[in-house]
């Protein structure tokens, strides 16, 4: 599938052959343009950046690394290529040719879908546009910079499906898309991890770890979907989304490599006297960053779920790899559940709890990346272990939302909540420290002392390469 490179709107759907379409998204495209002047990243307008851009989609070559100023990027719409044969292999559907149309029963359904997935995508910019003002290195700025740039375009994936297929309703959302903002008491963006504050480095390293990371899930159900344009979308999606996840997980690693250090080097585990960042509050970082991101993955027993599930609109992790039927219809799957003071399994509907499978493959997904950590840790010889909390603490969606629970999983009173909380999540002493912190490194083959260096650079690059030129 070759991308048309010259047009207005860089784009492998034959764009040019649809000139109402293209009319509607040239008319959308002013207001993202002003959307990213005025919340995207902050002061970056006059920077040359060493980006990836997407070329093409064949998985073999499919970007093109290069100084790009930041306004300048090419924005664009990228679909993965056709399967002409491709069947729908879930739900009610299962065995018919995959939609290349909406149907009509399944409108409102599939427009919501695409909406709430949207509208995360310019959310994580608005919540990181200040972090280039305390970059700890160029490398991690020019990080933070591919990070937003692919969420912009991971915007423009989904409003290409509200233009291209829901007509004036879909015209509509994707002005709501640049009309709500992160944070904002009167238009907030639709999910609540997407309203949080990312105020510093440590914040933007535990959100592409967990936060993205549940982005990764729930692209990889949409990609599963009967709707074949949204299934397309969402596999280019998760070729760019790959990288986000590396940032979390290596700019963790490197932290917990670096408080490592310190604690070797001076024999103290009072690393915050050496302007390290300590690994109990790493700890709480974890804590707050994967209790809001489960809530991402909304209610354990899911009527929505189930009905997206039947029809074919929106499937499970790997759904082919699923050794069942794929129509759930008298299956059963374990869900937690309050008891008294205690928390059971219990057998339940398994097409009701598809988003409770969901959030199991995602719960063992980020054990490996904690793993990966702790090894750095026991490495070093140190005697400590991060852990991810019992999935029931801190939870404000689902049936853990009415209980206080610890991290190690008992239910426990509000006064003991209330007393205890500050050991578990980090606390305005904690944010104020790594606050302090954010102090910019801009220059070449420079970093922050709280972090370590990276193990190698960018396509091939060294860490000395300048990754950001300042105009």
């Amino acid at each position: 599938m070759s991308i048309d490179h010259l047009s207005k709107i860089p784009n492998n759907v034959q764009l040019a052959d649809d000139r109402r379409l293209q009319r509607a998204l040239e008319k959308w495209q002013p207001g993202y343009e002003s959307w990213w002047r005025d919340l995207g990243p902050e002061a970056s307008q006059n920077m040359d950046v060493y980006l990836r851009t997407a070329i093409s989609v064949d998985p073999g070559g499919w970007a093109n690394y290069g100084y790009v100023r930041m306004p300048e990027y090419r924005w664009g719409i990228f679909l993965a290529p056709q399967d002409e044969g491709r069947l729908v292999n879930f739900g009610m559907h299962k065995g018919d040719l995959a939609w290349q149309e909406v149907p009509g029963e399944y409108r409102t359904d599939l427009r919501r879908l695409i909406v709430v997935q949207g509208d995360t995508e310019p959310a994580s910019v608005e919540q990181q546009r200040h972090l280039g003002a305390t970059c700890p290195s160029l490398y991690d700025l020019r990080n933070l910079f591919q990070v937003n740039v692919e969420e912009g375009r991971h915007l423009w994936a989904m409003v290409y499906l509200l233009h291209a297929h829901f007509g004036r309703d879909g015209r509509e959302e994707a002005e709501g898309m640049l009309e709500r903002h992160s944070g904002d008491s009167d238009k907030p963006r639709i999910l609540g991890a997407f309203n949080e504050r990312t105020p510093d480095w440590l914040s933007f390293y535990m959100f592409t770890f967990f936060t993205d990371r549940d982005g990764k899930y729930q692209l990889a159900s949409l990609a599963e979907s009967a709707f074949d344009p949204l299934s397309r979308t969402c596999r280019f999606m998760l070729t760019e989304e790959a990288h986000h996840m590396f940032v979390g997980e290596t700019g963790v690693g490197r932290i917990v490599q670096r408080a490592c250090e310190i604690m070797r080097e001076h024999k103290t585990d009072d690393v915050r006297k050496w302007g390290g960042i300590d690994l109990p509050t790493l700890q709480k970082y974890v804590n707050f960053h994967f209790s809001v991101s489960l809530d991402l993955f909304g209610q354990e027993l899911s009527t929505n779920a189930g009905n997206y599930f039947s029809m074919g609109l929106k499937g499970r992790f790997h759904e082919t790899k699923i050794k069942d039927d794929h129509l759930l219809t008298d299956a059963a799957y374990k869900v937690p559940e309050v008891k008294g003071d205690q928390i059971a399994m219990t057998d339940a509907s398994a097409l009701l709890a598809v988003n409770e499978r969901l959030r199991d493959d995602y719960v063992v997904d980020c054990q490996r990346g904690v793993d990966k950590w702790n090894r750095v840790i026991e490495n070093a010889g140190i005697d400590f272990k991060l852990t991810l909390p019992n999935r029931a603490f801190h939870r404000r969606i689902g049936v853990f939302s009415e209980v206080e629970v610890t991290p190690d999983g008992r239910i426990v009173t509000w006064a003991d909540w209330d007393r205890d909380h500050s050991r578990w999540l980090p606390t305005d002493e904690d944010r104020v420290y790594v606050g302090s912190l954010m102090q910019a490194v801009t220059e070449p083959g420079k970093i922050a002392n709280w972090i370590a260096p990276p193990a190698k650079g960018i396509n091939g690059q060294p860490l000395e390469f300048e990754y950001v030129r300042f105009n």
